[in-house]
């Protein structure tokens, strides 16, 4: 007997919506704060606040959609298994290998940020850059192996040092604010000469920023209660998020302004500058840390996720089979870790931040579309939220797309044929071993 056979099939659910909102806090409050925040700042300048208001409620209707459809089908593997099951098999496919590319960039992004911001607090070489973010994927790759309770708990250790320290820069950041008064912005410096491009752009990449609670559905399978549950999870998470998004906007572009904030994002640690203009003793360090934290969440988050998703395309045959094996706890799909793992580290080698956040909003966008579609197919019964929530998501998700640059557009339409081509492969050959069963029958 193989130890396939002996392994559990189901992974268990140990996650309630604190618990599942944890994850999905851990998962959103990183790489769009403490990195994305000043690259939108650096394309629209103060309609940065803007950009994040319109992004935010994007990610509200694409996130809803989300959850009604994890809550009337909670299995681990997301946007994957609901393309499978309310739309076809290409469908399926596509959003899961998209999702799979997106992600996979957000998580380099967030070893990149946080080998970044580690290198300022230490004084350490600028070399250092890439080598520092690959011990970071090691460490929570073992992390991430020793299963969901582990995973947790380290989650939300770093998740409260993180919030703990944003929290000190909304706050002290006000007070200074009040004191000194908002950094002066003349009329002619607002967005009207950066056009609607960028702000579009903008919006392109923020939209990535508040994209946890995809997540929280990569976890269904391991969620109790999940009609209840998830979209509570997810609601929370994106008030929680929204709320510390705009604070540390508005005192970032009050203390330091957008120029400023956009040129900061070029070494993917802008929040430090930010917090070394207010004057406060070890404001700057407590905010390095916090980004340290931070990124280290949304790392092992994704690392997570990823796996999850991984396993439900193993158990298909999308993916090799040896991806799909738990181990003998039922607590993690080890080869799929590993295997994520793997894939992030190569992604790290660009050293480039904006090269892989783009790359990640690319994705995130064109999967609002299959979100769409597949929410359009939930019956009555099923559906938690109205269908023009549905359409709204969909047509809106396609749209920002077309802002992306287009380098990146080339990139992930040449990945997306390879994944295509992938799947066909992977058709014939379960079409074969489908004929060899029955033969042998």
């Amino acid at each position: 007997m193989s130890a396939s056979q002996h392994s559990p099939q189901q992974l268990k659910r140990e996650l309630g919506w604190f618990g599942a909102t944890i994850m999905g806090l851990g998962s959103v409050i990183g790489v769009g704060i403490f990195v994305s925040l000043g690259l939108a700042a650096g394309l629209s300048g103060y309609g940065v606040i803007g950009a994040l208001v319109v992004a935010g409620i994007l990610q509200i209707a694409n996130s809803l959609n989300l959850a009604q459809l994890a809550a009337s089908h909670p299995v681990s593997g997301g946007i994957y298994e609901y393309g499978y099951k309310y739309l076809n098999s290409w469908f399926g496919f596509t959003g899961g290998w998209m999702y799979l590319l997106g992600k996979t960039a957000v998580a380099a992004t967030a070893a990149l940020g946080f080998s970044s911001y580690l290198i300022k607090s230490l004084g350490v070489s600028q070399s250092f850059l890439v080598p520092i973010a690959e011990l970071a994927v090691l460490g929570l790759t073992a992390v991430v192996l020793g299963g969901m309770r582990r995973s947790k708990a380290a989650t939300t250790v770093i998740l409260s040092i993180t919030l703990f320290a944003l929290f000190f820069l909304i706050i002290a950041g006000g007070v200074v604010l009040s004191q000194k008064g908002f950094l002066p912005v003349e009329l002619a410096e607002i967005d009207f000469k950066i056009g609607l491009k960028n702000f579009l752009e903008s919006v392109a990449l923020l939209f990535v920023a508040y994209n946890g609670p995809a997540r929280i559905t990569m976890l269904g399978e391991e969620i109790t209660e999940p009609r209840k549950n998830i979209p509570k999870a997810v609601l929370i998470t994106l008030g929680i998020t929204t709320i510390i998004y705009m604070g540390v906007a508005i005192v970032s572009l009050g203390t330091i302004g957008a120029e400023a904030l956009g040129i900061a994002s070029e070494e993917a640690a802008p929040l430090e500058i930010v917090a070394a203009s207010l004057g406060i003793p070890g404001a700057k360090t407590l905010l390095a840390i916090g980004a340290i934290t931070a990124t280290l969440s949304v790392l092992l988050s994704i690392i997570l996720g990823l796996s999850r998703l991984l396993l439900a395309m193993g158990r298909r045959g999308d993916m090799p089979r040896l991806i799909a094996q738990l181990n003998s706890a039922g607590t993690t799909p080890y080869w799929a870790v590993i295997f994520i793992s793997i894939a992030v580290g190569l992604l790290v080698l660009t050293g480039d931040v904006k090269t892989t956040w783009s790359l990640s909003a690319f994705g995130s966008l064109w999967r609002c579309g299959i979100v769409g579609l597949a929410a359009l197919r939930l019956s009555d019964e099923q559906r938690l939220y109205p269908v023009w929530m549905s359409l709204f998501a969909l047509f809106s998700g396609l749209f920002l797309a077309f802002w992306i640059e287009w380098q990146v557009w080339l990139i992930g339409l040449g990945l997306i044929g390879v994944g295509l081509v992938w799947h066909f492969v992977a058709s014939k050959l379960k079409e074969r071993e489908s004929l060899a069963q029955t033969s042998s029958d």
